[in-house]
């Protein structure tokens, strides 16, 4: 599917949380080279790759203003402090894009906790997109038309309200498809929630980019990459920037389809399980 005629130049900015490799990185320079932000909001975790990436994005689209946020999502206490810098220096926000992610792992049967003490994968892929997002919603709000993207995966395996650290049985890609089911689970949730009423005009869609993309944490699992890149790029920037989607929320879209996600997304009770243990790890 060809997007190019089909996008629209936001001229707002955009946030996108791990820009220094992967989908982040060639996300980012897309969104440069193709206009579709004044200004670009690039997160990393790694202040050097995190320079670089935004040299390299200053390179390819010098009209586009490049500001970076340096924090590690692992941490709460630096994702709060995050979006209070953008909040005190960012006059908008017209998208926010939920990338950075670990993965499976290079030691899978490796459990690894956060700084709080979550299990690694549901604390970053999970609980540190929803802070970071609730958190700025009241820019987002303000810049409203304004979309949230959360960058999923068709790795989907249902949340264990009985262990939900994965603290028996530990497997590195099953806590990552866990940790990825919550993000659409908390997508739906929030979709709903920001259209009640007459609506905020701030829309939430998740999706899964593209199957086994050439990136290091397919490589470190073990998996053969199957698509380059920028394979997954194009779905995200759609969701970004088509115009056709200005008020689609609360779906979840394998790559350019409206797609079915797994079952429990669906299940109301699963849904407030979750969102009240979310909201208990971020208190």
């Amino acid at each position: 599917m060809d997007i190019s005629s089909s996008d629209s130049a936001l001229g707002g900015t955009i946030l996108v949380t791990g820009a220094t490799q992967g989908l982040g990185r060639r996300l980012v320079l897309d969104l440069a080279v193709r206009g579709a932000a004044a200004t670009l909001l690039l997160h990393g975790r790694d202040g050097g790759r995190l320079d670089d990436v935004a040299a390299e994005v200053r390179s390819a689209a010098p009209g586009t203003e490049v500001r970076t946020q340096l924090a590690d999502l692992a941490d709460l206490d630096q994702v709060r402090a995050m979006a209070a810098r953008i909040l005190d220096t960012e006059p908008r926000l017209d998208v926010l894009v939920n990338n950075a992610a670990v993965g499976g792992g290079a030691t899978p049967d490796r459990r690894e906790v956060s700084r709080q003490g979550y299990e690694l994968r549901f604390a970053v892929n999970h609980v540190a997109p929803y802070l970071l997002t609730r958190e700025l919603l009241p820019l987002l709000t303000a810049s409203a038309p304004a979309r949230v993207v959360n960058v999923a995966s068709m790795g989907q395996a249902p949340v264990d309200f009985d262990d939900v650290m994965v603290e028996r049985d530990y497997e590195g890609l099953d806590a990552y498809c866990r940790s990825k089911l919550a993000m659409i689970m908390s997508t739906f949730d929030l979709a709903a929630e920001l259209a009640e009423g007459a609506g905020t005009g701030v829309t939430v869609n998740a999706l899964h980019p593209a199957h086994l993309m050439d990136t290091r944490a397919v490589r470190e699992y073990g998996f053969t990459p199957a698509v380059p890149v920028d394979e997954g790029v194009r779905p995200v920037v759609r969701l970004i920037t088509d115009p056709a989607l200005a008020t689609v929320t609360g779906r979840y879209f394998d790559r350019f389809t409206d797609a079915r996600a797994h079952e429990q997304a669906y299940d109301p009770a699963a849904r407030a399980r979750l969102a009240a243990v979310t909201r208990a790890l971020i208190a």
